[in-house]
């Protein structure tokens, strides 16, 4: 089920990071339907949680300085997400291109249909100093690397 989302470049050999949500009413438009923003936060919320999963909390990444801003973002809507669905997320993480950390993600209705696919592309930043020195690291610190590599191997 994963040619939606492979390209030649790009093959999803491991298994998705798994992320469960229904959407709710402060998810949804007046129609019902579900508002782009949610799908920027629950994108953000099954990375966290799927670096998490592999052994490194966001929270003590940022404690040391370091940042994972989103460089870009692209969501290809399908198909709309309802008030009341169960929806199913699911994220592999690609090889580093260059500084980019590729993430693809697919919103999956209770049907298994794909409501909506998404790439994104993060850089590290390193934040400890002040705003004017933030610089963009090439090189991840091996917590990263160990949790990057853990990710790229799907859940166990």
């Amino acid at each position: 089920m994963h040619s939606a989302m492979q390209s030649p470049r790009e093959p999803q050999t491991s298994p998705p990071w798994h992320l469960r949500r229904r959407v709710l009413p402060q998810h949804t438009d007046h129609a019902g339907v579900m508002w782009h923003g949610t799908y920027l936060a629950w994108l953000e919320e099954a990375r966290v949680e799927a670096l998490a999963a592999a052994g490194l909390a966001y929270a003590d990444l940022s404690a040391q300085g370091l940042e994972l801003p989103v460089v870009s973002l692209t969501i290809d809507y399908r198909q709309a997400l309802l008030h009341g669905e169960c929806i199913r997320l699911e994220s592999w993480v690609l090889p580093r291109r260059g500084v980019k950390l590729p993430w693809r993600s697919r919103f999956l209705k209770p049907d298994g249909r794909v409501a909506a696919e998404a790439n994104v592309d993060l850089v590290l930043v390193d934040c400890s100093g002040a705003p004017q020195e933030r610089r963009l690291l090439r090189q991840l610190p091996e917590t990263l690397a160990t949790a990057v590599e853990r990710l790229q191997r799907g859940p166990a």
